[in-house]
C-alpha cells in the first residue's frame, strides 16, 4: 500500500510533488484550482511538464486530483448545475494533462428535492464529464458522510449511479474511512470491513475501487458528520487499522486529508498511519 496526502499546489501544480516528497509520501492528491472559486487555473505548460518529470524523479506512485467542493451534480439550479459540470470538466482536463490516475469527486446533494430527480441530473452530468477522461485518468466517486440531502451516503446509492450509466469503464470508486464510519459502517471491526468489501464487490466491483482516503473521525459511528481527525486521535483510533489492513486494499494508494498541526498532513501523520497499517497487517497474517 502506498501512503500519501492531500497537499497544496500553490505556486504551480508542480510544487505539489516537492511538498509530498518533503514529508515522505508515496502518492499525492491535489486541487487543480482554488477550492473556493469556480474559475479554473490556467496551468502553464512548463509546470505540467515539471510535474511529470518531478513525479518520476521523486518516485511518486499514485496521483489524484480532487474536484471542487462547490460542485453539486444533483442541483436543480441550472446555473449551479452547469457551473459544476464546467468545473469538474476543467479538473478532468488538468488531471489528464498531468497524467493523474483519477479525479475524486463528491456527487452533491438533492437539497430536499428528492433522490430520484437528482439521480437523473447526476447521471446526465457524469455522461458529459466522462467523455473527457483519457489516458490513465478515471472519475472516482467518493462516499459521503450522509449529512442532509447528500448523495452517495451508501454503497447502494453509488451503485445506482454506476448502474444508471451502464458501468462505464472510466467510472471508479474512492472509499473514505471517516465518511464510512460517519454514515454507519463500522470500519474498526474486521468482520464489518470484510462485509463492506464484499458488498462493494457485489454492487460495483472491487476492481473499480482505485483509491482510499484515510482519515480518523472526530464524530461517532453513524453521526452523519464529516469531521476528520488526525490518525489515532479520533473515534476510530487504533481500530482504523482494521480498514487499512484489508487484503483487497493492499495495492491501492491511500491519501490522508487530516489537519496535522493546522497546515494539513505532515511526516508524523504519515509515520503513524504506516505503523498502524503494519501492526494490523501482522495481525491478519
Amino acid at each position: 500500500m502506498q501512503f500519501g496526502a492531500h497537499v497544496s499546489s500553490a505556486g504551480g501544480i508542480d510544487t505539489a510533488i516537492d511538498r509530498i516528497e518533503a514529508i515522505g509520501g508515496d502518492c499525492v492528491q491535489v486541487f487543480t484550482q482554488s477550492p473556493r472559486m469556480w474559475r479554473p487555473t490556467n496551468h502553464k505548460p512548463e509546470a505540467i511538464e515539471r510535474f511529470k518529470s518531478r513525479r518520476a524523479e521523486a518516485q511518486i506512485g499514485g496521483v489524484v486530483c480532487h474536484a471542487l467542493y462547490l460542485c453539486n451534480l444533483g442541483s436543480a439550479d441550472s446555473a449551479i448545475y452547469e457551473k459544476s459540470i464546467a468545473a469538474m470538466s476543467a479538473t478532468v482536463d488538468a488531471a489528464v494533462a498531468i497524467e493523474a490516475d483519477g479525479v475524486i469527486f463528491h456527487v452533491g446533494s438533492h437539497l430536499g428535492a428528492g433522490l430520484d430527480e437528482a439521480f437523473e441530473r447526476v447521471i446526465e452530468a457524469l455522461r458529459r464529464i466522462l467523455e473527457r477522461c483519457t489516458g490513465p485518468t478515471y472519475l472516482l466517486m467518493e462516499n459521503s458522510a450522509g449529512a442532509g440531502g447528500t448523495i452517495g451516503r451508501s454503497l447502494e446509492e453509488l451503485a445506482r449511479l454506476s448502474d444508471g450509466l451502464g458501468h462505464p469503464e472510466r467510472l471508479g470508486l474512492c472509499l473514505d474511512s471517516c465518511h464510512l464510519y460517519a454514515s454507519g459502517y463500522d470500519v474498526t471491526d474486521l468482520d464489518a470491513v470484510d462485509a463492506l468489501v464484499g458488498r462493494v464487490d457485489e454492487l460495483i466491483g472491487v476492481d473499480r475501487l482505485r483509491a482510499l482516503h484515510v482519515n480518523d473521525s472526530k464524530t461517532p459511528l453513524g453521526s452523519n458528520r464529516d469531521r476528520h481527525a488526525n490518525i489515532l486521535e479520533g473515534e476510530l483510533g487504533e481500530g482504523l487499522g482494521a480498514f487499512l489492513s484489508h487484503p483487497s486494499f493492499q495495492q491501492l494508494s491511500a491519501y490522508l486529508e487530516v489537519e496535522g498541526t493546522g497546515d494539513g498532513p505532515n511526516a508524523d501523520e504519515l509515520r503513524k498511519v504506516r505503523e498502524l497499517h503494519d501492526r494490523w497487517a501482522e495481525k491478519r497474517r
